[in-house]
């Protein structure tokens, strides 16, 4: 009987107009290959990349990342969508109450 535990990310999605990146993590437990335990251990949201302090878009680390995620974020985060991005967190930042 050996029993392995595989954490996988069974769910990449690409959301909002600013192409964030939403990632789902799944724990399985299985015994000989025969999966017998799941739960969803983790989500998490990356974004294109904050401001700095002189509103300079800063990229987001995504070095620690898988090679699928890596790979969609080189794809979606464009230019045009990180300028997108930054104005926004600019607007964001002027807005009362932010």
């Amino acid at each position: 009987m050996a029993l392995t535990k595989e954490v996988t990310q069974d769910k990449i999605e690409i959301v909002s107009d600013h192409k964030h990146i939403q990632i789902r993590e799944k724990t399985t437990i299985s015994e000989d290959g025969k999966e017998i335990s799941s739960k969803y251990s983790n989500r998490y949201v990356l974004n294109p990349g904050t401001l700095d302090g002189s509103n300079n878009l800063v990229d987001t680390d995504i070095s620690g990342e898988s090679t699928e995620v890596k790979g969609i974020a080189n794809v979606v985060w464009t230019d045009d969508v990180k300028t997108a991005w930054k104005n926004k967190l600019i607007a964001d930042k002027s807005e009362p109450g932010a």
